[in-house]
């Protein structure tokens, strides 16, 4: 592998200040962001990747290659939690594989933001109508997951109700603002990035850079997590981005998705969800334990994307898109 793309990643600004967060806990600083702000700026991202992507989307339409993509995106989004829940069940019980394994068949927005900017620095292209498959990757996990503790349950007791189990999938808060920010750039269109430009791009490294700054802090702070869960779920962590990373790019290359869009839907394959299916699986699976499941997301595979895997996934893609 060609080390100038991990060296190229790891200076990238960005991914430099998640080392800085991760340091400062490491040497116990008091370094400490004030809860309401990485809210508020996971939200900012949200609008601006969701705006821009719609506004993209407009520009090139809806043709064949983005419903293929499309369709690969939410089949991944399926398959994902199905395959993984199995290989969990081998040392984990029902409850936690489901958990684990919905996390996993969910997507990281920010990984996926992170992804984009390593393009953009690198002067490679890709589609905007991307963000679209975003979207669409992270409820259908929740929804396999639950499934999956209703089919290998043998109590038969589980309680909760279908209803809102849809509802937290499809409109909590990262989703809903994602589309509907989608949805208004792509009516918005040209006139609309023109207006809220200097808010959606002048800003947005700045605000990343910022994000990542305490995702490094809060990730730090979940390896003690780790102690936890064992060899197993640490390899898991790392072995399972990189299997779907490998189905995403195949499926790229059938579909004849350029380098760019191929990496971020390799990205969007690997990545694990730290917030929205967290938050979901509290609600619905309680019996699942969150530190295994939002410890392997957030401080073991969020970590190896955004600093080893974001390069691997593009060094696979120059080899095969040769």
């Amino acid at each position: 592998m060609d080390a100038n793309l991990i060296v190229s990643n790891i200076l990238n600004p960005p991914v430099l200040f998640f080392f800085l967060g991760m340091t400062a806990v490491f040497v116990k600083s008091d370094l400490e962001i004030p809860a309401p702000v990485p809210k508020l700026f996971s939200l900012y991202l949200l609008l601006a990747i969701g705006f821009k992507g719609g506004v993209e989307l407009m520009k090139s339409g809806v043709n064949q290659e983005v419903v293929l993509t499309l369709v690969a995106a939410v089949l991944m989004a399926c398959v994902v939690p199905i395959y993984t829940f199995f290989i969990l069940k081998l040392k984990l019980d029902t409850y936690d594989a489901a958990a684990i394994a919905a996390t996993y068949g969910s997507i990281s927005a920010v990984t996926f933001i992170t992804a984009s900017a390593f393009l953009n620095e690198l002067g490679i292209d890709f589609d905007g109508y991307m963000v679209a498959a975003l979207a669409l990757m992270e409820s259908p996990a929740i929804i396999v997951g639950l499934i999956l503790v209703n089919l290998f349950t043998t109590d038969g007791k589980r309680d909760f109700s279908w209803p809102e189990v849809l509802r937290d999938a499809f409109l909590n808060s990262s989703v809903f603002l994602l589309v509907g920010s989608l949805l208004i750039g792509f009516l918005t269109g040209e006139h609309g990035w023109q207006v809220l430009e200097p808010f959606t791009q002048g800003m947005f490294y700045g605000v990343l850079t910022f994000f990542l700054l305490d995702m490094g802090l809060v990730a730090a702070r979940r390896i003690k997590d780790l102690q936890k869960t064992g060899v197993f779920l640490i390899s898991f962590a790392i072995l399972i981005p990189i299997v779907n990373a490998v189905i995403g790019l195949a499926i790229a290359k059938v579909i004849g998705m350029p380098q760019g869009d191929a990496l971020l839907f390799a990205v969007l394959c690997a990545s694990a969800s730290y917030i929205a299916v967290p938050a979901a699986m509290r609600l619905t699976v309680p019996e699942a334990n969150p530190s295994l499941y939002v410890s392997t997301a957030l401080a073991v595979t969020f970590p190896f994307n955004i600093i080893v895997g974001i390069p691997l996934y593009l060094y696979g893609i120059n080899l095969f898109w040769r």
